[in-house]
Formats: structure tokens, C-alpha cells, sequence
């Protein structure tokens, strides 16, 4: 790319760069703005709403056990479950329910 002297340029001369420029400008804003609204199509749904694909979690493991119903599990993440709940309400503390898991050997 070439340098320009502004300095020595007249406002004649400047007046048609900046008119150059502009118009330069609004042909490639309009492109790049035609090619995200193309991109942005792909990913709407028919009824206009974006499509919201999860990305894949891990299965998580539960971390505490009813003794009383060994089906019941809490993996520690959101509520606590009622029959957590009643247990410490009672007095109990949270280690007490902890599942035991055997040490990975090396």
C-alpha cells in the first residue's frame, strides 16, 4: 500500500479521497453484513428462534447416598434432595452419606 502526503494534497484532492473511502467502506460493511445475515440464517430454526445446540457434558457421578434407599443419589450439584435434607435437619452431617469409590491404582 502505498503512503499519500496529506499535507500537500489540496481540499479538492482530500474531499475526493474521503468520498473514495467512504464509498469503499460502505461496499465492504454491506458485504461483510450480507455475510453474517447468510450465517445467521443457517443458524435460525423454520419458526425464527436460534437453534441451541448443548455441547456434550460428562455423565456425573453421585457423590451421596440415601442409606435407607440406596436408589436415591445426589451428585452435590443443585437442590438438596428432601431425604438429604431431613437427614441434616436431624442432625447428621453430609460426609455421612458420602459414596464411597475405590482409589484409581497407578
Amino acid at each position: 500500500m502505498q503512503s499519500l502526503d496529506l499535507k500537500s494534497l489540496s481540499v479538492d484532492q482530500l474531499w475526493d479521497l474521503h468520498e473514495e473511502l467512504v464509498s469503499q467502506l460502505t461496499r465492504k460493511m454491506a458485504a461483510e453484513k450480507n455475510r453474517l445475515d447468510v450465517r445467521l440464517r443457517k443458524l435460525r430454526l423454520p419458526d425464527g428462534k436460534l437453534k441451541h445446540e448443548r455441547r456434550p457434558y460428562p455423565k456425573v457421578l453421585p457423590k451421596f447416598k440415601n442409606p435407607h434407599n440406596p436408589a436415591e443419589t445426589w451428585a452435590g450439584r443443585g437442590k438438596t434432595p428432601r431425604w438429604l435434607s431431613k437427614q441434616l435437619r436431624s442432625g447428621k452431617k453430609l460426609n455421612d452419606f458420602r459414596v464411597e469409590r475405590p482409589h484409581a491404582s497407578v
